[in-house]
């Protein structure tokens, strides 16, 4: 009797501080900034090691768990009896399998519920769903792999509307699948689609009825949707592999179009809204093989300038900022990224000029003393540093200023079990939320307590 009393006491203490905390409910967190912005957060992690509250089994795929309402909502894929997975992540071809989008309670890891469908693929990289799900109003939403649309009850996990993009948009799937996270804004809820005049949907988020399309872009690329005010006017940023694009979110009217051609269709990382000292408003990207182009809006009119651009088309000679998967993160004047080979480096945001790189947050260059094609870090920001889970399954705490990387500590948190580049990587982007991490690999979920 005495070890029940106990147990609920515990039990509520740690559902109280969930209440308490904040949520991840979407991609780059609550405010889509990549800003985790919780308190009460270790300084260094303990020499005795993390202290992981729960694994639980899971199945393969790129998709960053979503974290809401004491809940954690993650896509993973299921392969079919006999289907064999590829050798090389650039081999394509039908591979027989389910998605499913799968509930788990978020104090202890049991699942809540699953929904499971069908889902064969035929693109590269087919280790399963790229776009971590969003939460909103009792409501979760997730994109598959193959353009399978879903609205699910966050509690029950049942169907409330669905779309397939291939069907209804009579296209088929990028090379690596349909990898933008939707967003919510408003009574909306938009996509990345494809072309036809749909590269980007917006949806009504409760019923799943069309309220506008736009954009001609065959290709949609794999960049997320964002909203930022820019010279004073409110603006959906669709990024796609001809053109960076400013959009009225309510209608879908196109206010402006920076063309920027992208080879293999790489617009990636979302890019990143910034103040310059002169009080006006700029819009950074960074593409793999382009590399970083930087647009600045000037008072009184509706098309940015071209304030610089790198000068490589190179993956190897960089001299900016060639990111192929990670969102840079800016501040003080200055961007911070991951670089084509896992370079982290410092730019200067005014000119584009690099202030330094170094290759410790991916692991070091050896021993390629170019790095390594497409080493990886993420970078999520809490006060005045910031979180750095890498491809290795480290997770680094790090300063970040114009003087270099400093780093403060380091903790490995999860395996890297994803051999479709040639190597073991991880390259899901965790979910920060309750004070902890949660971070996925091909086989398990971990939450890890990162309180003080």
């Amino acid at each position: 009797m005495r070890t029940n009393v106990l147990g609920w006491v515990v039990l509520s203490v740690l559902v109280g501080s969930l209440a308490w905390a904040d949520e991840w409910p979407q991609f780059m967190g609550p405010q889509r900034d990549g800003v985790w912005r919780e308190d009460g957060i270790l300084e260094t992690f303990p020499a005795a090691g993390t202290k992981v509250l729960w694994r639980t089994p899971i199945g393969m795929g790129y998709a960053g768990p979503a974290v809401s309402g004491g809940r954690v909502y993650v896509a993973d894929r299921k392969l079919a009896t006999g289907a064999v997975f590829p050798a090389s992540g650039f081999q394509k071809g039908e591979i027989r399998g389910t998605e499913r989008v799968v509930c788990l309670n978020a104090a202890d890891g049991k699942e809540v519920w699953k929904h499971e469908y069908d889902c064969p693929y035929n693109v590269q990289y087919s280790s399963g769903p790229r776009t971590t799900p969003v939460v909103s109003g009792g409501k979760v939403y997730t994109l598959g792999t193959e353009g399978n649309l879903f609205c699910l009850d966050a509690e029950k996990g049942t169907v409330i509307w669905s779309h397939e993009f291939k069907k209804e948009l009579t296209v088929t799937s990028p090379i690596w699948g349909f990898a933008a996270s939707p967003m919510i804004d408003g009574q909306k809820l938009i996509c990345l689609a494809r072309g036809n005049g749909s590269t980007v949907i917006a949806y009504d988020k409760d019923t799943g009825k069309e309220l506008w399309r736009a954009l001609t872009a065959q290709e949609p690329g794999y960049c997320p949707p964002v909203i930022y005010e820019l010279n004073g006017k409110r603006q959906l940023i669709v990024w796609h592999p001809e053109s960076v694009n400013g959009l009225n979110p309510e209608t879908g009217e196109v206010y402006w179009t920076q063309k920027f051609q992208l080879r293999s269709g790489l617009s990636v990382p979302m890019p990143r809204a910034l103040k310059f000292a002169d009080g006006s408003d700029g819009l950074f990207v960074t593409a793999f093989y382009n590399g970083p182009m930087m647009l600045k809006f000037t008072t009184g009119t509706v098309q940015p300038a071209v304030l610089w651009r790198g000068e490589s088309i190179s993956e190897k000679k960089t001299d900016g900022l060639h990111s192929i998967m990670p969102t840079p993160y800016i501040d003080g004047g200055f961007i911070y990224g991951v670089c084509s080979y896992g370079q982290l480096r410092c730019l200067n945001a005014e000119t584009g000029k690099r202030v330094w790189e170094s290759f410790i947050a991916t692991g070091g260059p050896y021993p390629n003393p170019e790095g390594v094609r497409w080493g990886n870090a993420f970078i999520i920001r809490n006060g005045d540093r910031v979180f750095l889970p890498n491809e290795k399954g480290d997770l680094i705490i790090a300063k970040l200023t114009p003087k270099g990387f400093e780093e403060m500590s380091r903790a490995h948190i999860i395996e890297p079990d994803n051999k479709s580049p040639g190597r073991q990587v991880v390259w899901s982007h965790p979910a920060f939320a309750n004070r902890c991490v949660y971070a996925r690999n091909d086989s398990e979920i971990v939450c890890i307590s990162l309180a003080k």
